[in-house]
């Protein structure tokens, strides 16, 4: 599934940023987001800031990681908007600027700006619906980068592999149709074993799936066909919205296979 231009990926990181500080100027600083319990339109307010902030760090000391230190959380509702308008800037400011094939660290086995641009401009597009959730205002996303997010939801926040993990393919296909834009994506489920060398977790054999080359065989058919639009797919992948506008044909205990691990909270 081809990516968007790195100009495309910079365009959406600025106007979903945008839309996300004009909802949240509006609306009441208590207001709960429904997908984030623990957060009222404040805490969501100031967790985008921060994200930026960082992100703009780690664009400008590429390829270098800077040291993380938690700046101080401003005290009125006002000086948050004023310091989200001055980090998110920032961050398009120095993305801009930069080769999106530079080196620059980040978590993931990309290790590069255009992974970070690609990864902020989604980041922003999910925010941006909490912020209208929170509103309680409706969403309507851009199906090019809707779809886009799905890839990236499915291939790299489910299935992407840290370097330390290894993973062994097993049996189940899925393959998720985005019925809106004509991509397609198949899933190959399979084990997963490491040990974060951050947190120490041990991971011994744990079922995940990754996002594989379409087969080759065309009379092989997968186990499930799993299929929505771009923005149905996407908010239900993120757990933003439900499961009315999917569609499932096929094995049902491949699909609750498939299900265990989409509904489980991304890190």
């Amino acid at each position: 599934m081809p990516r968007l231009t790195a100009d495309a990926y910079l365009d959406h990181l600025r106007s979903e940023s945008a839309r996300f500080r004009d909802v949240l100027a509006a609306c009441d600083p208590a207001a709960r987001v429904p997908a984030c319990p623990d957060w009222d339109a404040a805490d969501l307010l100031w967790h985008l800031a921060t994200v930026q902030r960082w992100w703009a760090e780690v664009v400008t000391a590429r390829p270098t990681r800077p040291e993380e230190v938690e700046p101080p959380r401003p005290a009125t509702y006002d000086e948050l908007l004023a310091t989200y308008d001055e980090w998110s800037r920032h961050l398009a400011e120095v993305l801009a600027g930069a080769d999106p094939a530079d080196e620059a660290w980040n978590w993931s086995s990309d290790h590069t700006v255009g992974f970070i641009l690609r990864r902020q401009a989604h980041e922003a597009l999910v925010h941006r619906v909490d912020a209208e959730q929170a509103a309680g205002l409706p969403s309507e996303l851009d199906p090019v980068l809707a779809a886009d997010g799905v890839h990236e939801c499915l291939d790299v926040m489910y299935g992407g592999m840290p370097p330390w993990g290894t993973w062994e393919a097993g049996e189940g296909l899925v393959r998720v149709d985005v019925t809106d834009t004509g991509e397609e994506l198949w899933l190959r489920f399979g084990t997963f074993a490491g040990t974060d060398q951050d947190s120490g977790t041990t991971y011994a054999d744990e079922e995940d799936f990754h996002v594989v080359p379409a087969p080759t065989d065309v009379d092989l058919e997968p186990d499930v066909v799993v299929d929505g639009t771009a923005q149905d797919l996407e908010l239900w992948l993120w757990n933003r919205g439900d499961d009315a506008g999917i569609s499932v044909a096929g094995d049902q205990a491949t699909y609750a296979r498939f299900r265990s691990i989409v509904e489980s909270p991304i890190n």
